[in-house]
């Protein structure tokens, strides 16, 4: 049986819930890559998390953009990561 989480959105507004077996590799990569490169815009970060679920061989069901949205979503409304800039919009560890 699958464990399902409650996500936050950063502006309070509603969010999903995601089996805990498909946020976990994703929040581990999110937070690593941010780690590695300090800062990166959406498009950078959505290719560094699929180059890292191919690297650890992680075999993820659904769409991996998607679901990076919500957790991505999620950090930010943890404190875990934050927006900086205005254009392009990029992201870094809190």
């Amino acid at each position: 049986m699958e464990t399902r989480i409650q996500l936050k959105h950063p502006e309070g507004k509603k969010a999903v819930t995601m089996d805990k077996t498909k946020y976990e590799p994703l929040k581990k990569a999110i937070l690593a890559y941010l780690k590695k490169h300090k800062e990166a815009t959406h498009t950078e970060l959505f290719d560094g998390i699929e180059a890292d679920l191919k690297k650890n061989k992680v075999k993820f069901e659904g769409n991996v953009q998607w679901h990076m949205e919500w957790v991505k979503l999620d950090l930010e409304a943890n404190k875990k990561i934050k927006r900086v800039g205005k254009t392009p919009v990029k992201l870094a560890l809190k």
